[in-house]
């Protein structure tokens, strides 16, 4: 059937102070980029809750750390600015999205802003917001990702080490998930 007219009526195309609260406590988002022909991307971004910058109600700046330095996303904005984000906090099912046109950043007084640890990003990617709304809990509860008792043993998860080779016809890597998560945590900012 067709949505409600509440679930139509339900995003707006600026900040409201809840939602700037919601931003602020968000430790994780997902960003999807698209090229100019319209080859998508989406990128899991961990921020400590609170750099995400909003800069006035219709424009946020999040920055943007250390990867796997691919640039893929980055490539897309300069494209194609057109991005969708969806914002997270662990124990909260509903999630935050935000849709609107992006553009990347190198202003060192606002990278300042966004220090951890004495270390500012290298860049920021700014958004003007086209569309906030809440999304629903249904598809956390479905999956059971805020339930760890559904979670599978981390050890019995391939790595991603071990995935890349045998994309690539290797011999499996000799690894364990804790060299694997020490190297992690070693280079977060």
């Amino acid at each position: 059937g067709d949505p409600s007219q509440a679930i139509l009526d339900k995003h707006t195309t600026y900040l409201t102070p809840l939602v700037e609260d919601f931003i602020a406590r968000s430790p994780f988002f997902l960003i999807a980029t698209a090229d100019a022909a319209g080859n998508c991307d989406v990128s899991p971004k961990g921020v400590t809750p609170g750099v995400v910058r909003v800069l006035d109600p219709r424009t946020i700046a999040v920055p943007d750390r250390l990867g796997n330095r691919r640039v893929d996303g980055h490539r897309n904005i300069l494209e194609n600015g057109h991005v969708g984000l969806i914002f997270m906090i662990p124990n909260v099912d509903e999630t935050l999205r935000i849709n609107g046109r992006c553009f990347i950043t190198i202003d060192p007084d606002l990278l300042e802003t966004m220090a951890i640890k004495g270390k500012a990003p290298k860049l920021a990617m700014v958004v003007e917001i086209d569309e906030v709304y809440m999304h629903c809990a249904r598809s956390f509860l479905r999956s059971g990702l805020g339930k760890p008792e559904t979670w599978p043993e981390a050890e019995s998860i391939p790595t991603m080490h071990a995935i890349n080779c045998e994309l690539k016809d290797l011999p499996a890597p000799d690894e364990s998930l804790g060299k694997r998560q020490e190297e992690y945590r070693s280079r977060l900012f």
